[in-house]
């Protein structure tokens, strides 16, 4: 588990370092071609990849704390940490989005006063192209481990391919015919409602963990399935489950047969608990609850 553990933590920081180190060169490449290019819509796209690396390095101080172990005051680990970083990745992805949108739409009639040059065209073209392949090449990554927020960082990469797409398409126009460049905006209204509903994707499992969701039917009947396989399980139920940040805390009643000494009952627990944290779907911590369980009762009962 604890090797496991650092293995995710060393390639989220890999990945995110790669992501950090391509956004600043990518971000400066943008502002310089947007002026030197006469690109209003490309000086506006570089800062939006400037908004990139502050979801870097968010992600790069959450990784920092949520790998670490439980300690005193965080029995439970640190894993909601990275809850909140994916929380924060969804909420700045929400205000790039609306944010582009806005200034798609006030600005949609204004007139360019030079045209653009090749170099924004070629800025635009490598943008779409680089953090295109940035976003495919994270979010395996990201899946891989199952990161969330490394998966919602992922999406900050792509909606900043995508947010080049309408630069490209205006740089284009624009160079062919200055009142043309107007569809830019449209295009960055198009774009941001994509941004949005990415955004919203996001939010959505953090918002589900932090009200303490539990583990899909699925993984409860793989739960219920590697327990009962234990030797000396007669039974299993009342399981229970909530998410924390790429795994799930469990806890279960077991019943065993009541005559046993406490030290077999004891065993067999331990074994539930070890099974469940080695086979089990994400598990990162496990209660087990024995009880008697009792035939003859049963009979009586019926």
């Amino acid at each position: 588990m604890g090797n496991g553990k650092h293995h995710e933590a060393y390639v989220a920081r890999k990945v995110t370092w790669i992501g950090l180190i391509v956004n600043v060169i990518l971000s400066a490449f943008k502002l310089v071609a947007g002026i030197i290019g006469h690109s209003q819509a490309m000086v506006a796209d570089g800062v939006h990849s400037i908004s990139d690396l502050t979801t870097d390095v968010a992600v790069l101080i959450g990784i920092r704390y949520w790998s670490t172990p439980a300690d005193e005051d965080h029995p439970y680990g640190h894993e909601r940490i990275e809850s909140l970083v994916t929380a924060f990745v969804g909420v700045a992805l929400f205000i790039v989005g609306i944010g582009i949108a806005y200034n798609g739409i006030v600005t949609a009639f204004e007139p360019d006063i030079k045209s653009p040059e090749l170099i924004a065209l070629i800025a635009a073209f490598v943008s779409i192209v680089s953090k295109e392949w940035l976003y495919r090449w994270t979010v395996k990554m990201g899946r891989e481990i199952d990161s969330s927020s490394v998966v919602a960082n992922a999406w900050h990469h792509r909606s900043d391919a995508l947010s080049s797409i309408p630069a490209l398409l205006a740089v284009g126009l624009a160079m062919i015919h200055p009142k043309l460049a107007f569809f830019d905006h449209i295009g960055a209204v198009v774009v941001a409602i994509f941004i949005i509903k990415a955004s919203i994707d996001i939010m959505k499992p953090v918002i589900m963990e932090l009200s303490d969701k539990g583990a899909p039917q699925p993984q409860i009947s793989q739960i219920d399935a590697i327990a009962m396989d234990v030797e000396g399980v007669k039974e299993v139920h009342s399981i229970r489950s909530r998410r924390c940040g790429s795994g799930y805390f469990v806890d279960l009643h077991v019943l065993v047969d009541g005559n046993m000494s406490v030290q077999r009952g004891h065993d067999i627990a331990r074994t539930v608990k070890y099974q469940l944290l080695d086979k089990g779907p994400k598990v990162l911590d496990v209660i087990v609850h024995l009880e008697p369980y009792q035939t003859s009762s049963k009979k009586n009962s019926t």
